[in-house]
């Protein structure tokens, strides 16, 4: 890759807003057809927990085959299955068909996502982390823009058309998907021999150039040890690791229940299916603002700190939704709670990233994705259990309380902010030569002149 050539990112992005539209339009749609089709918020609930539950179990075996192998196409198998999941949804006509093809949409959805981090941190260097990761993410916040939008436009309660419309939508949602499948060319760096992924940010480049100097074959007579080697519970035990997986299950946990419980508020209060996309779009815009302004927000407050009001902030905003406010109120909210949300993930992933060796960084990722899996299978079905005892708005005060747990977990989830670089700050001082003692052996000086002079 040419250095500032950055059209991979453009590419990456672009690909990752189409998945992203297609699984935001398809979650929204999945919970009106399961309306439709006679579900309770209980049903509901297990529905988008069975979205997370095939891939807590393929997270890791994904993210150790990405630590030695390329990861393009696990993004073509990625947004393959959320193609098949969407469409079939649309034509389930059990709640148990419709649970089982939103798992093989959730699936799709962790290959394209675990690809895609694993592309990113090959590729940047550990200064354009923060930065590339917050670019990367507004592939995803652009498609949770407009992927609600076009569910809401879609989908119509009216005159019990919800079944037949939701079904609409969801077959929208898989064309959706199948756009992401051209922009996947040239994303990808070529690996060559010498130059396995190792997740350092290079791109093969550099072990390239040292195969062709000559420096290669020094370098292979002490490979880097495999990835395989690197066990589980080694990654879990780095510190870093653990806090930024458990930030990030907490932040998913409450884009993704929010994805999928507004629309029960919706009908509990009687807003629109329309005005709840353009609500989940408003939280969605948001999060882009956030987004494009994150490195002049840890540039000037620290990750750390950025990371911990965000999240404290955005448990308050959750709780704040459980009241019953004006469309406007909860509009203004959504707005609030988007931009706190957004500054979660990119985060996070920059945390993991940093923390875990550098051999088993896909593996790292992968279990933060296993995190956050587990959190949309456990914060859904307990969603849907609070939802069935207290009314519609108690899941988001436990997203309250979830966030402002993350707070706390947020002062340790950076352990190594960009400031460990005094070391080349503070040189020893160079030790400048003094003749002065080799003069005074040699006796007094004698100009070039003089010595002419007296030959």
């Amino acid at each position: 890759m040419a250095a500032g050539d950055r059209r991979w990112l453009l590419r990456l992005v672009i690909a990752f807003a189409f998945s992203q539209a297609a699984v935001s339009m398809a979650r929204p749609a999945v919970s009106y057809r399961a309306l439709a089709l006679g579900a309770d918020e209980r049903a509901v609930g297990v529905i988008a927990g069975v979205y997370a539950l095939l891939p807590l179990f393929a997270a890791v075996p994904l993210g150790r085959r990405t630590d030695r192998g390329r990861c393009v196409p696990l993004l073509a198998v990625g947004a393959a299955f959320i193609g098949v999941g969407c469409g079939l949804s649309g034509t389930a006509g059990s709640l148990a068909a419709l649970a089982a093809w939103s798992g093989v949409m959730g699936l799709g959805h962790l290959c394209f996502v675990i690809g895609a981090q694993s592309i990113v941190a090959r590729r940047s260097s550990p200064a354009e982390q923060d930065r590339d990761f917050g670019h990367f993410t507004i592939g995803a916040s652009l498609g949770q823009l407009v992927g609600p939008v076009a569910a809401g436009l879609l989908v119509s309660g009216h005159d019990g058309a919800m079944g037949r419309t939701s079904a609409l939508a969801l077959v929208v949602s898989a064309g959706v998907a199948a756009v992401s499948l051209t922009c996947l060319r040239r994303i990808e760096a070529p690996l060559t021999p010498a130059a396995a992924p190792d997740g350092t940010g290079g791109t093969g480049g550099r072990s390239g150039r040292d195969k062709r100097s000559g420096k290669g074959k020094a370098a292979g007579k002490t490979p880097s040890p495999k990835p395989g080697k690197v066990s589980v519970w080694h990654i879990l035990r780095t510190r870093g690791v653990p806090s930024g997986i458990l930030v990030s299950l907490a932040v998913l946990s409450a884009t993704d229940i929010l994805t999928a419980y507004l629309p029960v508020i919706g009908e509990d209060r009687g807003i629109s299916p329309t005005t709840i996309g353009v609500l989940l779009s408003l939280r969605a815009a948001a999060a882009i603002a956030c987004r494009l302004v994150m490195t002049p927000m840890i540039q000037r407050v620290g990750r750390t700190v950025l990371l911990t009001v965000s999240c404290l902030l955005g448990g308050l905003l959750c709780a704040g939704i459980a009241l019953r406010v004006p469309v406007w109120g909860l509009a203004l909210m959504l707005v609030a709670l988007g931009f706190c949300l957004g500054v979660g993930q990119p985060l996070s992933m920059t945390t993991v990233v940093r923390a875990a060796p550098e051999e088993a960084r896909s593996t790292a990722l992968a279990l933060r994705l296993t995190g956050n899996r587990l959190g949309q299978v456990a914060a859904p079905a307990s969603a849907g259990l609070v939802a069935g005892v207290a009314g519609t708005g108690a899941p988001f005060m436990m997203l309250g309380v979830l966030l402002l747990g993350a707070a706390g977990l947020g002062v340790r989830s950076t352990p190594r902010d960009p400031a460990p670089t005094p070391a080349p700050s503070a040189p020893p001082a160079p030790a400048t030569p003094t003749p002065a003692p080799a003069k005074a052996l040699e006796g007094p000086s004698v100009s070039a002149q003089e010595c002419r002079d007296r030959r």
